[in-house]
């Protein structure tokens, strides 16, 4: 059996909210309920929504709690060259096609249909530029189609139909081809998508389990088709619950979640999140309540035949100055 690796990938639009720090202490605790190496990964790829030195300041927030990686972190923007590489391998095989039309192509395009979406709904893709030659961008009936680059999109299979194991929500199923449609892969303004830049990133770091929010479970069979048409091999999943506000919204930075203060008091953000993972609270020092969790999580989590529980967590305190200047956070960037 491969050894265990997971990782937290947080986007730096912001820091760690509520929300966010249960996935960072549930990605935590799995990997070291299972022995296994934790990594963080910076997720930065749709630069314009960046805020500047967030990144550093969420490292600063997981060494506050005693969540430090086992390896440096990697920050996606600067891995362009392996996502160019990707869409190659796809385009070559036709597997990836350019497409220029815009989000209100596609709205107008349906409404012809007579098909409207409700709140949170994304359209499934029509097809439109799917069998148009890359050459003759004026065969797309879109009216910018001849000043418009192109985004790139995966021509998903026929009947795609994904089936996965969840490990909190058990078995989940998405028919991709008929509720998705072809997804992009690198958009028209030149980013990458989030789904090609993590599952390239997953496969490129041997990452075995993922361990993040119930949001994103939705995105978890586009990447299911995505590792197999790129022969990568598909990690395990486990989904934990979300934070929401008073209205029942998922707590997020978009609708204006408050980072938690980790340096005030780190036990009280980390004992949050744990409630919300449904672990016990904890009076005891950092360092004391991780193990406590950790050893909860092995019981609920770990099959009997993936190996001892992880029976050592290192006192923060003892090697971690929580005070130390940014310099000392910002040299884990440059030596990766």
């Amino acid at each position: 059996m491969a050894q265990y690796r997971g990782r937290f990938a947080p986007s730096p639009t912001g820091l760690l909210h509520a929300g966010s720090m249960v996935a960072a202490l549930a990605s935590w605790l799995d990997a070291r309920a299972h022995q296994g190496h934790w990594l963080v990964r910076i997720e930065d790829v749709d630069t314009p929504r960046c805020v500047p030195g967030a990144d550093q300041a969420i490292l600063r927030q997981l060494a506050d709690c005693g969540l430090h990686p086992d390896e440096p972190p990697t920050w996606q923007s600067q891995r362009g060259d392996v996502y160019e590489q990707a869409l190659t391998q796809l385009i070559q095989p036709q597997m990836a096609y350019p497409c220029r039309c815009s989000r209100k192509d596609i709205e107008a395009m349906w409404a012809q249909r007579g098909m409207t979406k409700s709140r949170h709904q994304a359209l499934v893709y029509p097809g439109t530029c799917r069998d148009l030659s890359s050459a003759a961008p004026d065969a797309c009936p879109s009216p910018a189609a001849t000043t418009r680059s192109p985004a790139w999109r995966l021509r998903v299979p026929a009947h795609a139909l994904i089936t996965w194991q969840d490990r909190r929500l058990g078995t989940a199923r998405q028919q991709v081809d008929a509720e998705v449609g072809d997804f992009v892969l690198k958009r028209a303004d030149g980013l990458w998508s989030y789904q090609l830049a993590v599952v390239c990133d997953d496969a490129r770091q041997g990452i075995t389990h993922v361990v993040r929010g119930e949001d994103l479970a939705d995105n978890t069979p586009r990447q299911i088709v995505l590792q197999q048409a790129l022969s990568f091999a598909t990690p395990r999943y486990l989904h934990t619950p979300l934070v929401r506000d008073a209205r029942g919204e998922k707590l997020s930075k978009q609708q204006g979640a408050q980072p938690v203060n980790t340096q005030q008091d780190p036990l009280a953000v980390l004992n949050a999140a744990a409630q919300v993972l449904s672990l016990p609270t904890q009076t005891t020092s950092v360092a004391e309540a991780l193990l406590s969790w950790v050893a909860a999580w092995h019981a609920r989590y770990v099959d009997p035949g993936e190996g001892p529980l992880y029976n050592h967590v290192q006192d923060d305190s003892a090697c971690h100055d929580h005070h130390a200047d940014d310099d000392s956070l910002r040299l884990t960037r440059d030596h990766r």
